[in-house]
């Protein structure tokens, strides 16, 4: 589903954005929006929406099914007149839509209907329930909501005198029902829940609180065993695994695992499951087993010798898992796989880098049950479907489940169900991971599921045929002459000339200079925490009903290890930038020893768009387009620079040692904050100082992670130039190994894997773009200028290909 697109801009842009959309086959939201602004009454809702679903339907092609009109929830009970009928005019415009637009579906962003009531739970939750219950009578199918509210604020229970305050404001029943609300709310506990609506003065909750968090030491050993898994709390995990070890219950030191450790484990697992515990609550609870399964450890190790062996826990199955060949990355690997621990999952992770040998091996020698493969950069697509080659030579049918943010359904769906005629599950996260492992191991659903996964792959294999057969791309000639056209002697595009020609080097460059540059929210998206609208993003996210009190507690622990991080200089950050002159020639850019611009220092090679666009004004790029040509006689220049975070490894190895998940991970993905927050200072650095083009340059950090300074810093591997290879050349251009200990691998990851490289380009017409497919013709060429075999380029291009070599 793409949301959304409006009438906002005319109809001609409203045709243009919904062609995109059903030529990608999916469904739209429709906002009732038009060119005179957002559709408030009943009137303008129901005319609005008509408009556009004429135009959807008849003219562009869009079956009735896939259009979902969102008709503006707006928020009532603010005092204002004109305000009092919009939850009506809502809920009759839903069932005069659904009338004259046959098969189309509703949907709405039902938070905004009590905003005004926001801090008070009772009172805005009570809102929620009451809208949805008329709205749905009324049509309509789906909305933005807080689901585990939705679960337990039934109408049907709610307090029945706060429904009637709410439904007198929700219906516009009397003309001071918000003032009677707002009277009424200030009589209650804000924090009370409309199914159980306490007096001010009146405990919430009846037995939470301080009594409650200070009698559970109180409780028998398992059930305190089973609260500390719960609330990831480690300080008595030795003392109270030794006492059910000690206490008569439990014979064997092994059954303390399998009884109350697992016991508490496994609500764990059904709480982060059913979207009661996030990613880092689990994390934490991992350290309080691990805690505890070591102090058991010695005690297992000497029963079984005493038994003369054996006695091995049961588990739910053996996992091997792995980041391929190439690829350094392994943050998600690792979360991933402590979540599966978590779930009494035996993981035999063999790091990064690994070759295929060694994990099919490992999967023979352990006895594997799933192989889970894990990727960051683009290389390591191929390297997965190597993999997946070599365990259907081998003849192996263990399930292969894949991950990673290189990684997609759609690729797993065309590039590796082909190759392996075992099972092949694409996981999106974490949480997902449990539930796909769990149901490939068990034998009363897997085969239906198998069944499910393969026939979904098949179609969206034959959709992703279609969609290149359909698709029309220009020739790389034709492409060319469609590349934009920059005016190279007007003012505004003359290049400036650096203060800094060659390279600067950065070592140890002070860690509390570039705090103010991290960009928090990947931070979050690390640790799957996601705040829903208006709440998304830091710091809204702290606000957030669901995930907002979790996201703080981790983003002040994540302080304290910043803290530790900076007054010990546990971390170095090193860099190096540098400035040459620079031309384009064609679709690549020379660089050159000096002014003379007679001795070329080094290529970089472009590759340009091909996709044939619908608006035949757009142009197509290449990032040879933001340097001046060399016939233009204008002296251009280009950067490009490389850095990263030194120094994890040994606090990431102590962490582990001590069995602590939770820090190493939060260790690690500082560790990419610090190294990205270094580029963003780096950049800066450039722009006002040693380029100069922007010294008066004054932004806000926010402005900063927005992109609104000029120029840009596009990757090699990435969309712009999508040739990882291209690192080859900035590392030996700018001797990077040499002078910070910055490492390519075999697939051109970077070592450290807390690290971040890019060119700098500083000209006004400079901007982010994305190649998209190209054809064999441009392929061909791009290999000739790179005076490489064709069969490499295309190994390194694979995903960008429209075709199959």
């Amino acid at each position: 589903i793409v949301n959304s697109i409006s009438l906002k801009e005319g109809e001609d842009a409203f045709r243009h954005h919904a062609k995109i959309v059903k030529r990608h086959g999916a469904a739209v939201v429709v906002m009732a929006f038009d060119e005179e602004g957002q559709a408030a009454n009943f009137d303008e809702k129901v005319r609005i929406c008509c408009r556009a679903f004429k135009i959807l339907v008849e003219d562009v092609g869009f079956a009735p099914y896939d259009i979902i009109f969102d008709p503006n929830i707006l928020t009532i009970g603010t005092g204002l007149a004109e305000h009092n009928n919009y939850a009506v005019d809502f809920i009759r415009a839903t069932r005069e839509i659904k009338r004259l637009c046959p098969g189309c579906k509703i949907s709405g962003g039902v938070s905004n209907i009590a905003f005004g009531f926001r801090g008070n739970d009772a009172v805005r939750r009570g809102f929620h329930s009451a809208f949805l219950h008329h709205a749905c009578k009324a049509g309509m199918d789906m909305g933005i909501v807080n689901a585990q509210h939705s679960e337990s604020d039934v109408y049907e229970k709610l307090d029945k005198e706060l429904l009637g305050f709410i439904e007198d404001v929700l219906l516009n029943r009397c003309e001071n029902s918000t003032e009677r609300m707002l009277e009424y709310a200030a009589t209650i506990e804000p924090k009370s829940k409309p199914t159980a609506v306490k007096k001010l003065g009146e405990a919430a909750d009846a037995g939470g609180g301080g009594p409650k968090a200070a009698s559970w030491r109180d409780l028998p050993v398992e059930k305190r065993l089973a609260h500390a898994l719960v609330k990831g709390i480690d300080e008595f995990a030795v003392r109270d695994t030794e006492e059910a070890r000690t206490c008569g219950l439990y014979p064997e030191p092994l059954q303390v695992i399998e009884g109350p450790l697992m016991d508490g484990m496994n609500v764990v697992g059904d709480l982060f499951g059913a979207g009661k515990m996030f990613l880092p609550q689990v994390i934490k609870s991992a350290r309080v087993m691990k805690k505890a399964v070591g102090h058991l450890l010695p005690y297992i190790e000497e029963a079984k010798n005493n038994a003369g062996g054996g006695g091995e826990s049961d588990n739910a199955g053996v996992i091997i898992m792995a980041t391929v060949k190439g690829d350094v990355h392994d943050i998600g690997k690792n979360i991933v796989g402590v979540v599966l621990g978590c779930n009494n999952f035996k993981i035999i992770d063999l790091g990064v880098m690994t070759p295929w040998e060694k994990i099919l091996d490992a999967a023979v020698e352990h006895k594997a049950d799933i192989i889970g493969l894990s990727g960051l950069i683009t290389p390591s697509l191929d390297e997965m479907v190597t993999v997946a080659k070599r365990m259907e030579e081998r003849k192996l049918k263990l399930p292969l489940l894949i991950g990673g943010a290189t990684t997609s359904k759609m690729h797993t769906a065309v590039k590796l169900v082909t190759q392996y005629s075992g099972p092949v599950v694409h996981v999106l996260d974490a949480s997902r991971s449990v539930p796909v492992a769990q149901t490939l191991l068990d034998k009363t659903r897997n085969v239906g599921f198998i069944e499910d996964v393969r026939e979904d792959y098949a179609e969206m294999r034959e959709e992703f045929m279609a969609g290149l057969e359909d698709r029309r791309y220009l020739t790389i000639a034709e492409a060319r002459k469609g590349a934009p056209q920059t005016d190279w002697s007007a003012a505004e595009n003359q290049p400036v000339k650096p203060k800094l020609i060659g390279t600067k080097t950065y070592i140890d460059f002070p860690i509390e200079d570039v705090l103010d540059y991290i960009d928090w929210n990947p931070f979050f998206q690390t640790w799957q925490l996601r705040g829903r609208y208006p709440n998304r993003g830091y710091p809204k996210i702290f606000n957030d009903d669901t995930v907002g009190e979790e996201a703080k507690k981790l983003y002040d622990e994540a302080q304290v290890m910043l803290k530790g991080i900076v007054e010990k200089k546990l971390i170095q950050l090193k860099g190096i930038v540098g400035i040459w002159p620079a031309n384009a020639v064609g679709d690549d850019i020379q660089l050159y020893t000096d002014e003379g611009r007679q001795e070329v220092l080094a290529t970089f090679h472009g590759l340009r768009q091909q996709a044939e666009k619908d608006d035949k004004k757009e142009p197509y790029y290449c990032i040879s387009d933001f340097i001046a040509p060399k016939e233009s006689g204008v002296p251009d220049y280009l950067g490009a620079f490389a850095n990263a975070s030194f120094g994890l490894e040994p606090i990431v190895a102590q962490y582990k040692a001590d069995g602590d998940d939770y820090s190493y991970i939060m260790a690690e993905a500082l560790a990419d904050r610090l190294a990205e927050a270094f580029a963003e200072k780096l950049h800066q650095i450039v722009r006002q100082e040693l380029w100069g083009y922007s010294p008066n340059e004054d932004l806000s950090t926010d402005d900063l992670l927005k992109v609104k300074y000029q120029g840009i810093r596009p990757a090699p591997g990435y969309p712009s130039q999508p040739d990882h290879t291209e690192k080859e050349a900035m590392w030996k251009l700018m001797k990077a190994e040499e002078e910070t200990g910055m490492q390519l691998t075999e697939s051109m990851a970077m070592l450290p894997a807390a690290a971040v490289s890019g060119l700098y380009f500083a000209g006004k017409p400079s901007l982010y773009f994305a190649v998209g497919k190209i054809t064999a013709d441009q392929v061909e060429e791009y290999a000739k200028r790179k005076g490489q075999d064709l069969a490499v380029v295309q190994k390194w291009l694979e995903p960008m290909l429209n075709y199959e070599p």
